[in-house]
């Protein structure tokens, strides 16, 4: 599915350049959960970026589903995002005053999708997510965290997309919320066979993938597939 090659980055702010990224290669396979981890200024969240099509490398090559995300335009960027990636972020960032429905419906809004079609849409999503039915007409700041973020889940979900980037999703939620988010996202990898990227810092979290690659200075330092993987319970 992810092809990266030869990956730098770099930003220039005067006469200062920052190597971000330093030659960063690997693949991902189709249906593959992994975890980028890394320490704060590693290049995890430029990596990131580039992954999901929110910025260009300085040099390399980045191919989603054969195509070379690399050398794309803008608008070419805005579709891939739009179709082909789900974003899950720390902060949430959903409508507070908007029902958990409306909320996962935005994206096919923005797409033109029949109403009909979007509410239909939208239940599927919640539910692959793991939200209860009776949550569904509730806005959103009625919910724990742990509900939010899995709205935020079914959100991303919710334009069928071929990856999942998920962006320190733990990272506002306690251990034992943050423990079942990630058992939503284990669920969606094995059931729904959905290809995963993990971005955190922290090695309990990374530990839920079957995969930890390791980042450091900008460079690719271990990348490892686990034998054996952090189990643990679904709760609704």
């Amino acid at each position: 599915m992810i092809e990266i090659k030869n990956i730098k980055k770099t930003y220039i702010t005067g006469d200062v350049e920052t190597h971000a990224l330093r030659g960063v290669s690997f693949t991902v396979e189709d249906g593959e959960f992994v975890a980028i981890m890394g320490p704060s200024g590693s290049g995890k969240s430029t990596l990131m970026h580039l992954l999901g099509a929110l910025d260009t490398p300085t040099s390399g090559i980045y191919k989603l589903d054969g195509h070379d995300v690399s050398k794309f335009s803008d608008d070419e960027l805005a579709e891939i995002r739009r179709n082909r990636i789900g974003f899950v972020f720390q902060s949430f960032n959903l409508l507070p005053r908007a029902t958990v429905l409306r909320n996962v419906m935005l994206p096919l809004i923005y797409a033109n999708v029949p109403t009909e079609e979007r509410e239909r849409l939208a239940r599927i999503a919640l539910k692959n997510a793991g939200l209860d039915e009776d949550r569904f007409n509730h806005k959103s700041n009625q919910l724990s965290g742990g509900q939010i973020q899995r709205v935020a889940i079914a959100r991303a979900l919710v334009n069928n997309p071929s990856l999942i980037l998920a962006d320190e999703p733990t990272g506002n939620l306690d251990t034992q919320t943050g423990n079942i988010v990630l058992g939503t996202f284990q669920r969606l990898n094995e059931d729904l066979k959905r290809t995963i990227i993990l971005i955190t810092h922290e090695k309990d979290v990374a530990e839920h993938a079957d995969r930890i690659i390791h980042i450091r200075d900008g460079e690719i330092v271990e990348d490892g597939r686990k034998h054996t993987k952090r189990v643990i319970k679904h709760e609704q």
